[in-house]
């Protein structure tokens, strides 16, 4: 029998099969063949025995037409218990090359030739199913393991065609899996991502969870032909933490160094004011004091500004319980009084939360939306309008501030301690909200407004379905079941 044969090393070396000229008789036709072969002694010997008997003719021909069909019907027999085990066998074979393992070859039994070959193509297909089963639940478990994944993972062909998208990538770049499957990262706008290189860093501001997101990149091939698997990584929280840390540093050796100049300042101001004499005149007076009164009032706010950012890096971690989430908004917004706050009802929702920290992360969102739409001096309270929303999609609530102001300008600096655009603000309020977010393993995202409204819109997202994998007590489990 000829076989492929591969040495270790070298060239490989195929072994062709002879070419064999003319037709051949089939098996069965051989086989037949043989029969009728083995038949013909017998033949020729009853002949001689009728003929050397002196047997009459038409007796002597009765008689071989007898035996002629007597040995047809006897080799028929012989030829339908050879082949119709083989035709068995080469069924259930066929099976196992369809994938189709319910096919046995039955009364097989041992110390017989087609028996044994009968039991052993039985194991076979025993073995082939139960690798068969293994596979396809290997199979299915990586499927439910890359779809449960919360970072996107996806897979491109040579061709750069997109062959594996899960879930999360679905909601991450905004795609379906049913029209995505099979277009080119160029179509689908993956091109950044399909020639990034391994532990790239890569920014998205316009997908539906922007962040900086670092691609790990690996190769793996499908019916021989090479694949590659991109899993991408949500670095946003570790890169804002790391920055966090390291503003807590600076404003831990700031702090340390202006209370050590504000301290005597304050005590000088306050000694040059008790000390001062009657024999100053009016001006000069006046001068004095203002200035002294400039020194202390700039003093204290700089005191005041810097305790506030000694309070942002010190936020502790939330305490969790049942919120609701209707009963929570109507109390931010009655807590904004330069103008009426409207809140969109939604459906009834409760949520895993420290009720103090998102109240605080809402009223800095709230405060801000207002300042926004009155504009300066409140210059536009007949028109300005500010309306709070929330709704529930999976397991994740969002709750949108929106407003008619002029909208973001430069949303770059927007979680950068420090920064503000406003002349007394702080640069806290922002980053305030988006650390209690993230301390709720929620996040936070403003933008522009896309529904024909000059405006922003800030949310606000959180994770929902807590209350019923934490055991929440009943008040928040009958709150839930009514999604």
């Amino acid at each position: 029998m000829d076989s492929d044969h591969q040495p270790a090393s070298g060239p490989t070396i195929q072994r062709i099969p002879l070419q064999r000229s003319g037709r051949r008789l089939s098996f069965e036709a051989r086989l037949r063949m043989l029969f009728w072969l083995f038949g013909t002694p017998g033949m020729v010997l009853c002949w001689w025995l009728l003929y050397a008997n002196a047997v009459d003719p038409i007796v002597t021909g009765i008689l071989l037409a007898f035996y002629l069909l007597l040995w047809a019907f006897l080799a028929s027999i012989a030829m339908e218990q050879i082949t119709r085990p083989l035709q068995t066998l080469t069924n259930v074979v066929a099976a196992l090359r369809e994938d189709d393992y319910s096919f046995r070859a039955r009364g097989a039994r041992r110390e017989d030739a087609i028996g044994d070959l009968a039991i052993e193509i039985n194991a076979l297909a025993n073995m082939l199913q139960s690798q068969r089963a293994g596979a396809l639940e290997a199979i299915a478990l990586v499927e439910r393991v890359v779809d449960s994944m919360q970072s996107p993972v996806m897979a491109f062909d040579p061709d750069g065609r997109l062959k594996l998208l899960n879930t999360a990538a679905e909601h991450v770049f905004g795609l379906e899996i049913r029209t995505a499957l099979g277009r080119t990262a160029q179509e689908l706008g993956l091109e950044r991502f399909s020639g990034a290189a391994d532990e790239d860093l890569l920014t998205m501001d316009t997908s539906a969870q922007p962040g900086r997101w670092m691609v790990k990149r690996t190769g793996f091939r499908l019916h021989g032909i090479p694949h590659q698997l991109l899993v991408l990584a949500d670095v946003s929280s570790a890169l804002r933490e790391e920055e966090r840390l390291a503003w807590k540093r600076l404003i831990r050796v700031l702090g340390h160094e202006i209370n050590n100049s504000l301290t005597p300042i304050k005590s000088i101001a306050a000694s040059l004011r008790g000390q001062l004499r009657p024999g100053i005149s009016a001006a000069d007076l006046e001068d004095f004091d203002r200035g002294l009164e400039v020194i202390e009032d700039r003093s204290e706010s700089l005191n005041r500004f810097l305790q506030a950012y000694r309070q942002l890096m010190g936020l502790p971690a939330p305490r969790l319980a049942p919120v609701e989430i209707n009963s929570l908004l109507q109390r931010v917004a009655k807590l904004e009084t330069r103008l009426r706050v409207r809140v969109i009802d939604g459906e009834e929702c409760v949520i895993q939360a420290d009720a103090d920290q998102l109240q605080q992360a809402l009223i800095n969102l709230v405060r801000n939306a207002t300042e926004a739409a009155l504009g300066p001096e409140a210059e536009n309270a007949a028109t300005a309008s500010v309306s709070i929303a929330w709704r529930r999609v999976d397991d994740e609530v969002t709750i949108s501030i929106l407003d008619n102001g002029p909208g973001l300008s430069n949303a770059s600096n927007l979680f950068v301690p420090f920064y503000t655009t406003k002349p007394t603000g702080t640069g806290i309020g922002l980053v305030l909200a988006q650390q209690i977010a993230e301390g709720h393993a929620g996040a936070v995202r403003l933008a522009n407004r896309t529904d024909g409204v000059t405006g922003c819109v800030a949310e606000v997202r959180l994770p929902a379905g807590t209350a019923e994998r934490a055991g929440l007590p009943q008040m928040a489990a009958n709150s839930a079941n009514k999604f």
